[in-house]
């Protein structure tokens, strides 16, 4: 029997983030271009007398070790699903910024549903745990499938995209988090009242993505929250502003923010780009990475001491 799992998985960016009206449900109908870019976490799952999850690594103390956890509930809806107890240790170990709008959370809940499949043999097919990633959360899905894809409706349906090359970014991490319900319901109070066009899928974008071409996809990337999270937090502004004087191509906020995102044309840059928003105090960290980058990937799996195992 495996006695543990690790699963790696990528953290994201949104290279367009286009938001319609809010629906009926709360929701809103999105098209997403999902980039899964080189910054994991890794959540190692272990047979345990009931469920507990920790974690370590950067901000671990703000990321909730209850049955809120995305990863707790992977494993219980997985659990549910195969009539399983869902008496496992989950170890999250946190690269990717925490509340940072990079999807941190749902990566770590696609983590945890593949982690458990894996220790569980449960044999459920690919489309079977999209399925319950779909219903964790919006992002939980493309943090399974990794690479590059177009996410519409809430963003949970999926369809890949074509890359033509490889993209060079930096992250820069705030103080604090930004709550995902509090910039959509900015975005709601900033558009009452104005006409929002159904959201799309940018032709430009996708044929800069398709080419490889860093240049043109500087000149596509967009974000209809950014408006909401500066808002919501004005000193982001600055932030922005000092990568652009660093010689970042392109600036945008990731998601629903409070990470800034900056396109660079190449390693060089990006290592230049970081050490200058360190330096400008408008940050509390700069990250690079490149994208697109595998989804949810099994690291290793351990087995019990065995005559030719020590």
């Amino acid at each position: 029997m495996t006695r543990s799992v690790t699963v790696r998985v990528p953290a994201k960016v949104n290279a367009q983030l286009a938001v319609g009206a809010p629906r009926p449900d709360g929701f809103h109908d999105l098209a997403n271009v999902f980039l899964a870019v080189g910054l994991y976490d890794e959540v190692t799952v272990t047979p345990a007398e009931r469920l507990t999850v920790t974690c370590s690594g950067p901000d671990a103390a703000q990321v909730p070790l209850d049955a809120t956890n995305l990863a707790a509930r992977a494993a219980i809806a997985l659990a549910e699903r195969y009539g399983l107890a869902p008496d496992v240790h989950i170890h999250i170990a946190k690269d990717i910024p925490v509340a940072g709008g990079m999807a941190g959370g749902s990566a770590d809940g696609a983590a945890a549903l593949l982690a458990c499949d894996a220790l569980w043999s449960t044999g459920a097919t690919r489309e079977e745990l999209l399925a319950l990633c779909a219903e964790l959360g919006s992002d939980v899905p493309f943090s399974l499938v990794g690479g590059a894809a177009l996410g519409v409706g809430r963003g949970e349906q999926l369809t890949p995209i074509e890359v033509g090359g490889t993209f060079h970014w930096v992250f820069a991490v705030a103080d604090g988090g930004l709550s995902t319900p509090a910039v959509y319901g900015e975005f709601d109070r900033l558009s009452a009242g104005t006409d929002v066009p159904e959201p799309t899928a940018s032709a430009p974008l996708l044929a800069a993505l398709r080419a490889g071409d860093t240049g043109a996809l500087a000149d596509a990337l967009s974000n209809d929250l950014q408006a909401a999270a500066l808002s919501l937090r004005p000193s982001l502004a600055d932030t922005l502003a000092a990568g652009t004087a660093a010689g970042a191509l392109a600036t945008l906020v990731s998601g629903s923010g409070p990470t800034t995102a900056f396109l660079v044309a190449d390693e060089e840059s990006a290592q230049k780009v970081a050490q200058a928003l360190v330096t400008s105090g408008t940050c509390r960290t700069a990250r690079a990475a490149v994208s697109p980058a595998p989804g949810a990937r099994v690291l290793n799996r351990k087995g019990p001491p065995g005559p030719d195992r020590p």
